[in-house]
């Protein structure tokens, strides 16, 4: 056995104040609620999340912001979370807008060692504030740099004892993007099964990416 599984409150002592964390999940589908759950109750903050969104108020991501523990939150959109949106007007929370490609590559690249990657996405709008702008064969294209993060908490429906990585359909989204970009990965997972019983076409996180499990009660 070489998995690592441990506690809920042994897996949030590895998130620390001021940490950037990436949080798996679309509107909470895949999020690893529990995990999120105890960061709340330890009331961990001056956070910097990077996800998919910051769901709604009482689920996934939305929950952290809710207690006022993120200082930031790099997202692609915050429509359904109107606390969100009330701190971020009020100056309470900053909030980085990026266009959801742009930000699922932006993490592919800080996982696969990538200096950047080159999107159209932006260019002549206000996302292109502030960034390089190159042109190749006549058209414009934004540099939009790397993201990556301290640890990454992402939610797997299956692992086995190697901590390789099955997802539950839709809930797979960011999932695996985040388990290459951060130097620490913690999956929250349903079941554990032996080494054998995952169908190879199955796996899309590799157990060598996965540095601690913790197993849910029940949270989907």
């Amino acid at each position: 056995m070489n998995l690592k599984v441990i506690s809920f409150d042994e897996a949030v002592e590895f998130v620390k104040p001021g940490s950037t964390v990436m949080i798996g999940g679309f509107l909470g589908v895949g999020t690893p609620e529990g995990i999120i759950d105890k960061i709340v109750e330890k009331g961990i903050g001056n956070l910097t999340i990077i996800a998919n969104d910051t769901a709604f108020e009482d689920r996934g991501v939305g929950k952290l912001v809710k207690n006022k523990l993120c200082k930031k939150v790099i997202v692609s959109h915050i429509g359904t979370n109107p606390e969100t949106q009330r701190q971020m007007i009020a100056g309470e929370l900053e909030v980085e807008l990026v266009p959801q490609g742009t930000l699922a590559e932006r993490i592919r690249a800080g996982g696969a060692g990538l200096g950047g990657i080159l999107t159209p996405t932006g260019v002549g709008t206000v996302v292109e504030n502030g960034k390089q702008v190159i042109e190749i064969e006549g058209k414009k294209y934004l540099l939009e740099l790397p993201l990556k993060a301290d640890i990454a908490l992402i939610k797997a429906k299956k692992c086995d004892y190697y901590g390789n990585l099955v997802y539950n359909f839709t809930a797979e989204n960011f999932n695996p993007l985040m388990a290459m970009a951060a130097e620490i990965v913690i999956v929250e997972v349903e079941e554990i099964v032996p080494v054998g019983a995952l169908a190879p076409n199955e796996i899309r996180t590799p157990g060598v990416l996965v540095d601690y499990v913790v197993v849910s009660q029940g949270v989907k």
